[in-house]
């Protein structure tokens, strides 16, 4: 499976994050450890929501437009 997750930071709450994996607990646990450069600073991240694709391609561009203007804007209404 391939998973697009959004995350927030715990001590930063403002700070978001969607990305992608095919291993979502080992990915959440490299963010917590700071092995990120993007999200290390914003830790420790808890996990808001996540959605499982069989598609490659699909999780892909479910990610890219979560990260667009109108996917941005999906997200803060379903989402967060």
């Amino acid at each position: 499976m391939f998973y697009v997750y959004l995350i927030r930071s715990k001590a930063h709450p403002g700070q978001r994050y969607v990305g992608f994996t095919t291993n979502l607990k080992a990915r959440i646990a490299t963010h917590n450890a700071g092995g990120s450069v993007h999200t290390a600073k914003f830790k420790p991240w808890t996990l808001v929501a996540y959605h499982a694709f069989a598609d490659k391609r699909k999780a892909q561009e479910f990610e890219h437009y979560l990260k667009t203007g109108s996917g941005k804007a999906f997200a803060n209404k379903r989402f967060w």
